[in-house]
């Protein structure tokens, strides 16, 4: 189990969204020191928050992060993107640009991190996944969700002996300008940044962080014709 009280936490993506509530969840529950990343710095507006400019697909720019942000012991990897719309119509730097921001800016983030939580004494690491990591979309967003998800357990066992737990947030569409223009029943962000916290405080692996997100997990047994109804006909 990790505490969040003293803590001192950076999120990326930390000035809308899923990221903002997270922040201020962070700040109501006693953290010590909050950074919260975007790519203009200025787009952070929370008053307890420390901004940092970040932009996870660049490696010289997660370095300077790291180098600002000695301090931390919790990592939350939430910053995304989904560009691309359709595998064979959308432009291929599109297609690039949803691995590069969900699958391999996680991982940059992570690697520049990990020795700065390990010196710390240890401490925790979440990462935020999709139901589409278990449910294919259509689009090149739910691969990049799925390919994260295989690196967070992989990155789980890896990290462990180290001294940092690793936990996986799960969730389906959530009221954010990221879905705005999705005619779909939407989570509330305060109430997925809730319940991303009170994983991390009891030492989750997993967080599923909505019905939706439940229901797909539990499918994921049965027959392809159960997550995808158009194969029966």
């Amino acid at each position: 189990m990790t505490a969040i009280k003293g803590a001192n936490v950076l999120v990326t993506g930390g000035s809308r969204g899923i990221g903002k509530m997270l922040v201020e969840e962070l700040y109501a529950r006693g953290a010590g020191k909050i950074y919260a990343t975007a790519r203009d710095r200025r787009s952070v507006t929370h008053p307890g928050a420390v901004p940092l400019a970040l932009d996870v697909t660049d490696p010289a720019s997660v370095a300077a992060a790291a180098e600002q942000a000695q301090d931390v012991t919790i990592l939350i990897n939430n910053a995304g993107a989904s560009v691309g719309a359709s595998y064979l119509d959308s432009p291929m730097d599109d297609v690039r640009r949803d691995l590069e921001t969900n699958f391999y800016g996680p991982l940059l983030v992570t690697r520049a991190f990990a020795p700065v939580i390990e010196r710390r004494g240890g401490g925790h690491i979440l990462n935020v996944h999709s139901a589409l990591s278990w449910l294919a979309d259509g689009t090149p967003y739910s691969a990049s969700k799925a390919a994260l998800w295989s690196q967070t357990n992989s990155l789980r066992l890896e990290l462990q002996p180290r001294g940092i737990a690793v936990t996986g947030l799960h969730v389906a569409y959530v009221n954010t300008d990221m879905t705005s223009g999705i005619d779909a029943p939407k989570a509330d962000p305060r109430g997925v940044a809730v319940a991303a916290l009170d994983g991390i405080e009891a030492g989750a692996h997993e967080v599923l962080a909505d019905d939706t997100t439940r229901w797909v997990k539990s499918q994921l047994s049965a027959d392809l014709e159960a997550l995808y109804a158009q194969l029966k006909h």
